[in-house]
């Protein structure tokens, strides 16, 4: 039978030990019964998959200066405005063929993809976390991450206002975690940051402003030390994939990558699997 276990007593020999403290008043074992803890995955996997069909929306139209509050979603070949049953996350995508029922252009997958990542992410912050405000807090986390990562990705910049969801969203995680004391997620804040920008300073165009800002946010959330770690996957990361396209002739060297899906990637892989990896690193001292 799963267990929810209270972060306070949970251990490095218990699924993700790289889950932090969270505050709560419950201070005990909650026992689900199986098919409600089905039931409770499939609606979260659900709700996380809305969320990230929304984000499609902002990854969209945020970059075009579009308004994506207000105003009906539309296929973007004929325009025609969708339907409830055109955007049910990742069904409709499969029914429809792959494509508009209006115009029949085709639907690329990268949105039932970001659904799914979105659903997965919802089950992996709960699982992760459990039943806390840390889990909407990491989830909120993974949503910014995302629209990060396609934006920059597709227009080699990062928006002030996605960096401002980013610091908004990481203020709470000082708050919210005993694992990590405040003055580390400030020395967070500044130690990868300040690193890029003197970089950057040195170095014309080794990282853009939207990077640091990102690493500041994210490093405010994580800790200095998952901000390192983060950082750490981040430049690995993007050096790998530098390598491979080098090789395959689709990079000159002078051309450019962007460097804030790798800082998404880190950060990510740093929220769920961060305190375990520094905490074996520290233990080979």
């Amino acid at each position: 039978m799963f267990m929810l276990y209270d972060h306070r007593c949970f251990d490095a020999d218990i699924a993700l030990s790289a889950a932090p403290v969270i505050r709560d008043e419950m201070g005990y074992m909650m026992q689900l019964p199986p098919a409600f803890e089905v039931t409770l995955y499939v609606f979260i996997f659900f709700f996380g998959a809305c969320i990230f069909s929304f984000l499609n929306v902002v990854i969209y139209r945020l970059p075009r200066n579009e308004d994506f509050i207000t105003g009906r979603s539309k296929c973007p070949g004929c325009g025609h405005v969708l339907s409830f049953f055109d955007m049910v996350p990742i069904l409709s995508w499969v029914v429809l063929g792959r494509k508009c029922r209006y115009c029949g252009d085709k639907i690329s997958a990268r949105y039932p993809v970001t659904e799914a990542l979105g659903g997965i992410a919802g089950v992996a912050c709960f699982w992760a976390f459990g039943p806390h405000i840390y889990s909407l807090t990491a989830f909120a986390m993974c949503s910014v991450l995302t629209c990060v990562g396609y934006i920059d990705h597709d227009t080699m910049t990062i928006p002030d206002g996605i960096n401002i969801a980013a610091l908004i969203t990481a203020i709470p995680a000082v708050f919210l975690t005993d694992k990590t004391a405040w003055y580390e997620h400030i020395a967070g804040f500044f130690i990868i940051s300040a690193f890029m920008l003197v970089l950057s300073l040195a170095v014309p165009q080794a990282f853009g402003g939207g990077d640091i800002k990102l690493m500041a946010c994210c490093g405010l959330f994580l800790g200095w030390k998952n901000a390192v770690f983060a950082f750490f996957v981040a430049v690995i990361a993007g050096g790998v994939i530098a390598a491979v396209k080098m090789i395959k002739k689709e990079k000159g060297k002078k051309d450019l990558m962007p460097f804030g899906p790798f800082i998404c990637m880190g950060v990510a892989v740093a929220m769920f699997a961060g305190d375990a990896a520094v905490g074996l690193y520290m233990s080979l001292f």
